[in-house]
């Protein structure tokens, strides 16, 4: 069988590091954030809640099936994507050491890039733009080419990432690197307050690591399916390092 070379195992072994580490970096942040929280408007006359959060919460409970008899509806969301309210403490120290290990493994990603010369792969091409359109228009027709029980062609490109992919991973370190920036910002704002103004100060600051926070989730989500429906050989390549999947010119191994 001929095989290719995808993935460093540093890059592998960083890559799946970073399910469990972000796993807990926002579910400790998020009950970071409950006390207190970044998006406020001002207190309620009859409840006196004041959190933007608490206030989906409250939708939650009372539209989606199933919700009704929840023992806390302003804690909803905090019950359920987080280590709970009222847990700052622990909070704090689990995100903390979460955030040390993910450190960490953005050195050991960075190293096994340069080690397997992945990060070449990254790098932004001159031909992006028309490529990333190309791919964006095909992941729109793939739905309705398969209702329509049509052959949809996967566009051809002589890279190891399409151009949506690239943007997408070549993104994430640069969210990577400016969340630990941004926390750093937010846990020592006295002693580092050069760096908390260059995001605008220490309440921005804390705009800025929320929104990584969701860029992160917002890109795990995507990742996931396009992985799954991209079949086994894209998720085995980061897990054994190799693809069956070979270009010709590619070819660097052979068990013939």
């Amino acid at each position: 069988m001929l095989v290719a070379k995808r993935h460093q195992l540093l890059v592998r072994c960083s890559h799946w590091l970073n399910i469990p580490l972000l796993l807990g970096l926002i579910l400790s942040g998020i009950s970071i954030y409950w006390s207190s929280p970044v998006y406020q408007h001002k207190p309620d006359p009859a409840t006196g809640n004041f959190d933007v959060a608490a206030d989906i919460g409250i939708w939650i409970c009372a539209h989606l099936p199933g919700q009704h008899h929840s023992a806390s509806p302003p804690d909803w969301i905090y019950n359920h994507m987080s280590l709970g309210p009222g847990m700052l403490a622990p909070a704090l120290r689990i995100h903390w050491l979460c955030a040390y290990l993910f450190m960490l493994n953005g050195m050991v990603y960075a190293a096994g890039l340069v080690m397997g010369g992945g990060w070449r792969s990254l790098l932004p091409r001159r031909t992006d733009v028309v490529d990333a359109f190309r791919i964006f228009r095909y992941y729109l027709g793939v739905p309705f080419a398969k209702l329509a029980h049509r052959e949809w062609l996967h566009p051809r490109f002589n890279t190891k990432y399409n151009a949506l992919q690239r943007a997408a991973y070549f993104s994430v370190p640069v969210a990577g690197f400016l969340s630990i920036a941004t926390g750093w910002a937010i846990h020592k704002p006295m002693q580092l307050h050069w760096l908390a103004a260059l995001f605008g100060g220490f309440d921005t600051a804390r705009v800025w690591h929320f929104w990584l926070m969701w860029l992160f989730i917002f890109f795990v989500v995507p990742h996931v399916i396009l992985v799954l429906a991209d079949g086994w050989d894209t998720l085995r390549a980061m897990i054994v390092g190799w693809s069956a999947k070979v270009d010709r010119s590619e070819v660097i191994e052979s068990d013939q």
